[in-house]
């Protein structure tokens, strides 16, 4: 079975036609789901939005959205494991284009090998869905066979020594092995195989959050929820009290110090994490983005938190503000290759050439950006990214294209004491394998790099930092 197929599939049938079988809506919604982000190249979360997504997946009670988000994350999350397990009940490969087969052989053994779920339910329900679909219902014998022998053999096939390997593309591990060391690289890809946590960061009161939550504060001030409930039911949602924001999304913004009374431009801004911070910090925010959907959205957040700022649906290439800013933080478009414990459909999406033409778009706004930096004013640039070429050397890259800027080293006090997050130049460089401290709860934190920059020309106007 190919890695990336991308053929055109037929219509599926919509949970409501599922004829009464308990569980079916959910395995055939599952199925539906992986077939498009392997078969189309669709992003899980635009499928599994609660608001926007697939219809089916919509017309499900919450508790079998949770259950289908789960089955989905397990089948991409495992799939190098789930490949090899199905390879090895098949006496020939599955057909390229047999998107659709594949996604149900997927979510049952994912079922089957990584979740609780009866040996006899996973198999009836996909022979069922198999048999009710005229695109597989020749392969139904098959679907039984190859199941039932999973099942069986389930203790070599389950949790293999080689699982963090085996689920990690070549082209990804070879890169991580190339840039931080094969021993970084197996690390990087065992974390991925751990759902992350929840990070929550305080509006106010980290004490409070933590009490109310039940969560342990980190060394840089979010808050670690162990348990993973809707986050609307969490003590604090309706008060503005919190949001959701993973610990290493929470650096960047914190390397802008000195913030009250200052003009601050958050570029790229959507979800808005970064821009809430900013304005609970006493910033003037302005809150730049190309989507105006994801800026509704944003202030939506921001209404909730009782937070202000000045929102712009713009794109940044074209965007001419009216004065410069005393701060810029850009967080860039980029592979997201540091948030796959939390997108396990990233690896299967991504291409070694999205790299060349992100970093490209990197370069041309970051140069943008700096445009609207004040004399004096700080530039932060980030991205969500394991890849040096979106992270390191685009630093070096702009530092090389404008010597009016330099680069200021972040300090361990910035980052709650993790040094071991900073790299000898000062650049902020976490990895999904990387933790807190041995007192702090586990989890790791997001794939993140930051640079701060400065503009020379009135260095002192920020202060030191």
């Amino acid at each position: 079975m190919s890695r990336s197929p991308r053929r055109r599939e037929a219509a599926q049938p919509r949970p409501a036609n599922a004829g009464g079988v308990p569980g079916l809506p959910v395995r055939l919604t599952a199925v539906s789901i992986l077939e498009k982000v392997l078969g189309r190249g669709v992003a899980l979360d635009a499928l599994v939005d609660d608001r926007s997504g697939l219809p089916g997946f919509r017309d499900l009670p919450p508790r079998d959205r949770a259950l289908v988000r789960q089955i989905v994350a397990t089948a991409l999350r495992r799939r190098g494991e789930i490949d090899a397990a199905v390879a090895r009940c098949l006496d020939r490969p599955l057909d390229r284009g047999a998107v659709r087969l594949y996604a149900i052989l997927a979510v049952g053994a994912a079922q089957i090998l990584f979740l609780e779920v009866a040996d006899h339910a996973a198999v009836s329900l996909a022979v069922t869905q198999a048999g009710n679909d005229r695109q597989t219902r020749a392969a139904k014998g098959l679907v039984n066979s190859v199941l039932r022998r999973i099942a069986r053999e389930r203790g070599e096939l389950a949790h293999r020594p080689d699982a963090a390997r085996l689920d990690t593309p070549d082209w990804l591990f070879e890169r991580w092995s190339a840039s931080y060391g094969e021993a970084a690289a197996e690390a990087i890809a065992a974390a991925h195989l751990v759902r992350a946590p929840l990070d929550l960061t305080p509006r106010i009161d980290p004490e409070a959050v933590a009490a109310a939550t039940g969560g342990t504060i980190l060394p840089t001030g979010s808050v670690r929820v162990e348990t993973m409930p809707r986050v609307s039911t969490l003590p604090g949602y309706d008060a503005g009290a919190w949001w959701v924001q993973d610990a290493a999304a929470a650096l960047p913004a914190r390397l802008l110090p000195d913030l009250a009374g200052r003009r601050v431009a958050d570029l790229c801004a959507a979800p808005g994490g970064k821009t809430a911070q900013l304005a609970a910090a006493g910033a003037l925010v302005t809150a730049v983005d190309l989507s105006p959907g994801r800026l509704r959205r944003l202030a939506g957040n921001l209404a909730r938190l009782r937070l202000d700022a000045e929102l712009v649906a713009a794109d940044l290439l074209a965007w001419e503000p009216e004065r410069t800013f005393d701060a810029v933080l850009l967080d860039a478009p980029c592979s997201a290759t540091g948030t796959i414990r939390r997108h396990p459909d990233i690896p299967w999406l991504k291409s070694p050439a999205d790299m060349v033409s992100l970093a490209d778009l990197q370069a041309r706004m970051l140069a943008r950006a700096a445009r609207f930096v004040a004399p004096g004013g700080r530039l932060v640039y980030c991205t969500c990214s394991l890849e040096p070429e979106e992270g390191e050397r685009q630093a070096d890259r702009f530092l090389e294209a404008n010597p009016g800027f330099r680069l200021e080293p972040a300090t361990a006090d910035e980052v709650g004491g993790m040094a071991h997050f900073l790299s000898p130049a000062g650049t902020l460089r976490t990895l999904p394998s990387m933790n807190f401290g041995e007192s702090s709860p586990a989890g790791g934190l997001d794939g993140f790099f930051a640079a701060r920059f400065v503009n020379t020309a009135d260095s002192d106007m920020l202060g030191t930092g």
